[in-house]
């Protein structure tokens, strides 16, 4: 078997695994509130990788730059939110393919924040991705369903802000210092809103929530080899196929079908999302 062939079976085992993690969630949430998701995603997140963080010396994980983690934290939790809510009102695929339409908006973000100044030749790509956006939120006269597909596109933004603000901190700070304080930090903040929003889980929920951050952290672990092993042009298609694998449990689980624009739309995101991929 060849690299690209290897890095293929990864990134498709990386997809499979990101589909059955947002399937459970969506279980979950018919039980527990997005809070409670939110803070038992980020207690099992840490617990999966506490070996592997603890493994290193406490002085390597110091920071001179705690503000700016606890920013990186503030983005990337809130997109967390707006994606695990967008998941249990939403069908899967459609939260899936919002979560996974960061490439459109990462280019606009890093303009903005870090004057990295887009080429000409994306602006027309963006904007195909857009067009596929407003085929599938086409707002009409269920305002819930609305402001849930609103919701979810602000997870892809948010989350595509997280990308940069993991890129500004790259700057000076190694991967493992910024998983440690971003992992941390989350925990901690989301553990503020049970004040007023906790709920005692069943052992079910639990063990929804212990699948889905089991499925997480392997499907990080099943992508991360597959990006050693090929380049990322290469790898990135593979990406997508976690929208297909929502389809497919969406429909078989939920009885989730899709009308003929939304297929359209969701076809502009993933086909402009590569392109500007590639174009990056």
């Amino acid at each position: 078997m060849t690299a690209l062939q290897r890095a293929a079976a990864f990134a498709l085992l990386a997809a499979a695994s990101f589909a059955l993690m947002g399937s459970l969630i969506k279980f979950a949430t018919a039980e527990l509130n997005n809070p409670m998701v939110v803070v038992l995603r980020n207690a099992f997140g840490l617990l999966v990788l506490a070996p592997w963080l603890f493994r290193h010396p406490l002085n390597r994980l110091a920071t001179a730059r705690p503000g700016m983690h606890l920013l990186r934290c503030v983005i990337g939790l809130s997109a967390m939110y707006c994606f695990f809510f967008a998941i249990g009102e939403l069908p899967l695929a459609t939260a899936m393919l919002f979560n996974y339409a960061t490439p459109l908006y990462v280019p606009l973000i890093a303009w903005l924040w870090l004057g990295e100044k887009p080429a000409w030749r994306l602006l027309p790509i963006v904007l195909l991705g857009f067009a596929g956006v407003a085929l599938i939120l086409r707002p009409g006269g269920d305002s819930f369903a609305d402001w849930a597909g609103l919701v979810g596109l602000g997870a892809g933004v948010l989350a595509a802000a997280a990308f940069v603000s993991i890129r500004r901190l790259s700057r000076t700070e190694p991967p493992l210092r910024i998983v440690f304080w971003f992992t941390s930090l989350s925990l901690g903040l989301s553990l503020l809103p049970l004040f007023w929003a906790w709920q005692t889980p069943s052992a079910g929920a639990l063990g929804l929530m212990a699948g889905a951050g089991l499925c997480a952290s392997g499907g990080q672990l099943a992508l991360t080899r597959a990006y050693s092993l090929a380049p990322a042009a290469q790898v990135a298609p593979f990406n997508y196929l976690v929208v297909l694998f929502a389809a497919g449990l969406g429909w078989l689980i939920w009885q989730e079908v899709f009308d003929p624009l939304s297929i359209i739309g969701a076809l502009l995101v993933i086909g402009s999302s590569l392109l500007a991929l590639r174009r990056r």
